[in-house]
């Protein structure tokens, strides 16, 4: 067992016994941290914890980068950020019509992130004037430099300001151009 995952089987064992009510006091709202919350989603295999943390009142919210989409039509999602090691995007994610989806998991640690989005079946689009790397696979590209030099695609992103917050959700609505659905 790798460390990462005895260190969230050891989490998820603390969690489940305050939500069971071991310990002092048993549990009540806010009691789940915001980055306990995170790692349940990404370690619960049937969601079974997740139920529990409802049904005990914890309301706190999930620090997360999430995306809702607002059309009927499944959109594929890129994303732009500041990181440790400097500029990266990534892409992509497919999130449903009508549907939402995390994008970064915990707590955000930039102020700006850009989004570029798609609708493959009706050919919209999301974009705007910071321009970054991306190519049509899923991908992992640091640096937004040269993209064509590359080998890949230049691409216009939409600029996010989250305000330093810890938590933000984007929604998309209508593109910002549309397409004539051959995509």
């Amino acid at each position: 067992m790798t460390m990462v995952a005895a260190r969230t089987e050891r989490g998820l064992r603390t969690t489940l016994g305050r939500l069971l009510g071991a310990g002092r006091g048993g549990v009540g709202p806010g009691t789940i941290t915001s980055r306990i919350r995170a790692a349940l989603w990404r370690a619960a295999a049937g969601g079974a914890v997740l139920v529990a943390a409802t049904a005990f009142g914890a309301t706190t919210a999930q620090a997360d980068l999430r995306l809702c989409n607002k059309t009927k039509s499944t959109v594929s999602v890129a994303i732009g950020y500041k990181g440790k090691d400097g500029w990266r995007t990534e892409g992509w994610w497919n999130i449903k019509g009508e549907g939402c989806g995390t994008l970064l998991p915990g707590a955000l640690g930039s102020r700006y992130y850009y989004i570029y989005a798609v609708d493959s079946q009706r050919g919209g689009e999301w974009g705007g004037k910071s321009f970054m790397c991306t190519r049509r696979k899923m991908f992992t590209i640091l640096g937004v430099e040269d993209c064509v030099a590359r080998g890949y695609e230049r691409t216009g992103f939409f600029e996010i300001d989250t305000a330093e917050q810890r938590s933000w959700t984007i929604h998309l609505y209508q593109p910002t151009r549309e397409g004539n659905g051959s995509r």
